[in-house]
């Protein structure tokens, strides 16, 4: 069972993890992605996050059915933000129940590092004195 979604309004944590709650479930792992204050040394005002669409849904489902497969995981939300952030928001939420904590620990870092790698996702750094389009990965 899968929750993708690609949203404007902030990011609900406690909707990601109660959609993936299943009582044959012994864990949930949570991986929360904000906007942190600077980057390489240098400050950060805001970030923009830009998506194509259709293609981003996809791919973003494609990596959770992936992971439910592969580790034998429940359930997965995979949320991730575009617009514009702010300092200490989160721009990507992924929570996944699995019947270990093993597998939920490796379906959850399966879906981020892939998901940073493949979905046709930028994101925009806004300092004081510019502006860099960035893959929406370090």
């Amino acid at each position: 069972m899968l929750d993708i979604q690609l949203l404007t309004t902030p990011l609900d944590t406690q909707a990601c993890i109660q959609f993936v709650h299943a009582d044959d479930a012994g864990g949930i792992d949570v991986f929360i992605g904000t906007v942190r204050n600077a980057t390489k040394g240098k400050a950060v005002l805001r970030l923009d996050f830009e998506a194509y669409e259709p293609m981003a849904i996809a791919e973003m489902r494609k990596i959770a059915e992936q992971a439910l497969e592969k580790f034998g995981a429940k359930k997965i939300a995979l949320h991730h933000r575009v617009g514009t952030l702010e300092i200490g928001e989160a721009a990507v939420v992924i929570a996944v129940s699995a019947p270990h904590r093993a597998a939920a620990f490796d379906a959850c870092r399966y879906c981020i590092d892939t998901l940073k790698e493949t979905v046709p996702i930028w994101k925009k750094e806004i300092f004081e004195d510019g502006e860099v389009w960035v893959a929406a990965h370090p």
